[in-house]
């Protein structure tokens, strides 16, 4: 299962208009606070799929994508969201 140092990741699907709308906020959030976000699709590459459990253990917090996880506070967000509660979340808030 592949391993990531990356502090803040987000579990999408291709084809997801939800995870597309939120593709903005992360190019904002990284262009205002140097903070990225790394990806993990997890519709079409079942080992993505498989590590995206580790964060969201049967579905319990979230149970689709997008599914942002903060590695660093163990906070998380489910769904798309506005540019205040994601840098708050990107934040550790």
């Amino acid at each position: 299962m592949p391993e990531t140092k990356d502090e803040l990741i987000e579990f999408y699907g291709t084809e997801c208009p939800h995870c597309r709308d939120m593709e903005p906020l992360m190019a904002r959030l990284e262009k205002e606070t140097g903070k990225k976000v790394k990806r993990f699709e997890v519709w079409h590459n079942a080992e993505n799929a498989k590590l995206m459990q580790k964060y969201d253990p049967s579905g319990i917090r979230c149970g689709g994508v997008p599914f942002f996880f903060n590695k660093k506070s163990g906070k998380w967000i489910c769904g798309s969201t506005g540019w205040e509660k994601f840098r708050a979340w990107a934040e550790g808030k």
